[in-house]
């Protein structure tokens, strides 16, 4: 019931909605783009480079004659890629330590607070770009940049809610009960505590294809010839005189999805929360 209720407060949501309808297009085109693609994302053809919108090629080709369309496409699959399992990635570390910090208290929450106050000082795209200059540049390493960056304010987030939980009044009556440490967070305390996760998980996916793009823009995330976003609107300033729809595509891609991420993440905070949309 309580499941229906939130659904149907999503649904009055219309700029959630639009968000919701946008994102489900690009999850769409994440699975079954590929397979309608017309060209290999990768493969060049130094012969037809440059070209400019056609039938053949509806968003032209770039400077080493690479299908833009197709490889926008296939870059919708990668981009949700890195940033889903970046985001899992750090929810999990942030989960670990807002718990442990919120529930036990003491000198270990004092420790984890202000390893979140360290990582909370350096700027998004700074501490990624510190990450992946120690660790290398890659696929694998933006992923790792990411999860770094969204550690500390997943932490924060589930400190909190897990502080305000565990003084509520039947948690005392379960500890009372003898219920340890360890079933009181499993079953009361997390699944409490997950409304606002899945508010700021929402909108991590967005910041985490911003930071990806940008990583990839600065030469410093995926390489090529992988056709990720970022690296494609690197690339594209070439093509700003001979083929201005290809230079803009992948900025256009990037700013839907983002865009549809936080419209998606207000809207759940309302629903979620209808006290929000009240004050």
């Amino acid at each position: 019931m309580a499941g229906n209720r939130v659904f149907r407060r999503f649904l009055k949501n219309h700029s959630a909605l639009l968000g919701g309808v946008i994102l489900s297009f690009f999850l769409v085109i994440s699975v079954f783009g590929p397979k309608l693609a017309r060209y290999d994302p990768i493969a060049q053809d130094l012969a037809s480079n440059y070209q400019g919108p056609s039938p053949s090629h509806l968003l032209g080709t770039d400077d080493l004659g690479r299908d833009v369309l197709s490889r926008l496409i296939h870059g919708a699959r990668l981009s949700l890629e890195i940033s889903l399992i970046s985001v899992l990635m750090g929810l999990a570390g942030g989960l670990f330590l807002g718990v442990m910090g919120g529930f036990l208290g003491g000198w270990i929450d004092a420790f984890i607070v202000g390893l979140i106050d360290i990582l909370l000082s350096f700027p998004g795209i700074l501490l990624a770009i510190v990450v992946v200059a120690v660790f290398g540049q890659g696929m694998g390493n933006t992923m790792i940049a990411i999860a770094i960056f969204s550690v500390p304010t997943f932490a924060r987030i589930i400190r909190a809610s897990v502080i305000q939980t565990k003084e509520l009044e039947y948690i005392e009556a379960i500890r009372a009960l003898g219920a340890t440490r360890l079933r009181i967070m499993l079953r009361h305390v997390i699944p409490h505590s997950l409304s606002p996760i899945i508010v700021q998980a929402t909108l991590m996916l967005g910041r985490a294809i911003l930071i990806a793009s940008g990583l990839s823009f600065l030469g410093l995330g995926v390489q090529p010839p992988f056709p990720e976003w970022g690296a494609m609107l690197s690339t594209a300033r070439v093509l700003i005189r001979s083929n201005p729809v290809a230079s803009v595509a992948p900025g256009v891609a990037i700013t839907l999805v983002v865009l549809s991420f936080s419209l998606v993440g207000d809207g759940l905070r309302d629903a979620l929360d209808p006290r929000l949309k009240n004050s």
